[in-house]
């Protein structure tokens, strides 16, 4: 169910995939639900609730499960919307609390036509390019109780085929 205005619509593909991930052992265990899965792979949504998976020792949402519940999907969806012509890593992340999760809160994965173009330009230039993505959660008021910043690594695969060989010929 989504928990953000959008014009965009599930396909079955992304609705399996949403089911998928509900199921998947690591996410089910963070606590956090995947409740919305564009068909173009270009919006996401992930709710979270204090529950008994998500509750730490002073009642409150658990840092890790926090975490945990946004980790992946940048990632995932960049390797749905470039395709299988890229290499795509999550290669870093921060996070930062800004209050105590009590209630239910929800997060939105965004990917835009511009960030898809400056991806593919920088990657055309480069061969690999690095970017930092922000993200929050929020409450139904739009108040903010974590904020996070993904660092994304995009290559062709030609050169992430080239940049393994020259690793592999420094090793030996």
């Amino acid at each position: 169910m989504k928990q953000f205005d959008t014009p965009r619509q599930e396909s079955s593909r992304s609705r399996q995939m949403r089911w998928l991930f509900n199921f998947w052992p690591c996410i089910w265990c963070s606590g956090g639900r995947v409740e919305f899965i564009a068909g173009d792979f270009r919006e996401l949504h992930v709710s979270l609730k204090l529950n008994i998976r998500t509750r730490n020792r002073v009642g409150t949402v658990f840092g890790g499960s926090i975490y945990s519940s946004v980790d992946p999907y940048y990632m995932l969806l960049f390797m749905e919307v470039l395709g299988k012509e890229y290499i795509v890593w999550d290669k870093g992340a921060s996070v930062r609390f800004v209050r105590p999760i009590t209630d239910k809160v929800k997060c939105r994965f965004l990917i835009t036509d511009e960030m898809v173009a400056e991806v593919k330009q920088k990657v055309a230039e480069a061969g690999e390019y690095t970017f930092d993505l922000p993200l929050h959660y929020e409450d139904e008021s739009g108040a903010i109780y974590a904020t996070f910043n993904k660092t994304i690594y995009a290559a062709s695969k030609a050169f992430y085929k080239l940049k393994l060989e020259k690793r592999r010929a420094v090793k030996n």
